[in-house]
């Protein structure tokens, strides 16, 4: 780095060159990145086709016990997803893809029924409370829709974001999540959403009307969960679209990774996730609201930054994935500054570990927000102090390798909190 020699004494300068000379070829690092998320990828594929399966043994024979197999393979599904979250904001083909999987929140009153207190339409979204299960039949955008049978198709390319409102979230984990799970109604009270086995039982014991068409919503959403994810799977895989465009050019590549690394990190997660959640108090802010699976989730978004940056990931059948990292990069730069950033990630990922083990112990992430809990607001504002701070260091990180201006993704309720409230 040019003005780092500059400022050195000539024996710095043999060591900063030495330290330069065994830096890793950015090919290499933009190579690991992508194996990493291939092997991310694949294991959320794997994890969706066990929540397929899971999800058809319920529909075939409704019991406490398939509901509850497939509300355990739902939470399995989450763990390797959630850690392929650092590769959106960098990278346009994850972001255009993103919201067909994981979008949120949503007004799950489109999809299936919901409490009295729930409301009805708004004038935000006139279909806040369509609830498409029970019927077979509506006007959308002034068009007649048949949706007499549920499929991926309706779901996909007419259901979700229907009209343009970004909370007519009709597919992806959580539009399945609401239909193991049902709505949390639960407020800062001890547990989850409590959906009967019987709301797909078939025949007079069905609960809640419309159990054939509950199953096939359910059947749908899974169907096109999986294809969703082979499809992008498929773009990190060599040949793979999204591993032409990030190695097409290579210092791009690297600003795209600390550009995921920095907006998940700060905007995204400490902000919109978490701080925003806090401020409002607000149960419904939570991101895995009907399974209170939000600890996990926040937990494993922030593995993912740090996998990413140590390019290491074992995958869910063991098998370890490495090779030359951004820290490697950053190491022959700036080996005090790769400390830092390592240091900041274990301080995060405590963070965020304590939090989990408290939910896991039995204080929910949703009892945590609630106003005046200072055990919860400690609990919640650790991750987010460790995920800013480390923040800090990829800004510095960014500098240090000389790379040009990134700007990462904000929330209102880190940069301008007043404007939370209006």
């Amino acid at each position: 780095m040019t003005k780092y020699i500059v400022a050195t004494s000539a024996l710095t300068l043999g060591i900063a060159t030495a330290a330069l000379a065994d830096a890793p070829a950015k090919i290499d690092v933009l190579n690991t990145y992508a194996n990493i998320a291939e092997a991310k990828y694949d294991d959320s594929l794997i994890a969706a086709k066990s929540l397929q399966s899971a999800v058809n043994a319920l529909i075939a024979d409704p019991s406490d016990a398939t509901l509850n197999a497939a509300r355990a393979a739902w939470i399995a599904a989450r763990v390797p997803y959630q850690q392929t979250e650092v590769y959106r904001f960098g990278n346009a083909i994850v972001d255009d893809w993103e919201g067909k999987v994981n979008a949120w929140p949503l007004d799950e009153g489109l999809i299936d029924y919901v409490d009295a207190a729930y409301g009805g339409p708004t004038d935000e979204n006139e279909f806040a409370a369509l609830n498409v299960i029970a019927n077979p039949k509506f006007d959308l955008s002034g068009n007649t829709i048949d949706a007499s049978e549920i499929t991926p198709e309706l779901l996909g390319e007419t259901l979700h974001e229907a009209d343009g409102i970004e909370a007519n979230v009709a597919t992806g984990y959580h539009a399945i999540e609401f239909l193991l799970w049902g709505q949390d109604l639960n407020g800062h009270g001890a547990g989850a959403g409590n959906r009967p086995y019987t709301d797909y039982v078939q025949g007079d014991d069905c609960t809640n009307g419309n159990c054939d068409r509950r199953a096939q919503y359910l059947s749908a959403a899974t169907d096109l969960l999986v294809s969703d994810l082979e499809w992008m799977a498929a773009q990190w895989a060599d040949g793979g679209e999204a591993r032409a465009a990030l190695t097409a050019d290579e210092t791009a590549g690297v600003s795209a990774i600390l550009t995921g690394m920095g907006s998940l990190s700060y905007g995204e997660q400490a902000g919109e996730r978490m701080r925003l959640g806090l401020m409002l108090n607000d149960p419904e802010e939570e991101h895995d609201c009907f399974s209170d699976n939000t600890h996990n989730s926040h937990y494993y978004d922030g593995l993912g930054v740090q996998n990413v940056y140590l390019g290491s990931y074992t995958r869910i059948d063991g098998t370890p994935v490495s090779g030359a990292s951004l820290s490697d990069l950053v190491i022959a730069s700036d080996p005090s500054l790769d400390a830092e950033m390592k240091v900041k990630l274990a301080n995060t990922m405590q963070a965020l570990g304590r939090l989990k083990s408290t939910a896991e112990a039995g204080f929910a992430y949703d009892q945590m927000l609630e106003r005046g809990n200072e055990g919860g607001e400690v609990l919640i504002m650790g991750g987010v102090n460790g995920l800013v701070d480390q923040t800090k260091t990829i800004e510095r990180i960014v500098t240090a390798l000389e790379l040009d201006q990134i700007e990462f993704e904000g929330s209102d309720s880190l940069d301008n909190p007043d404007a939370v409230f209006h």
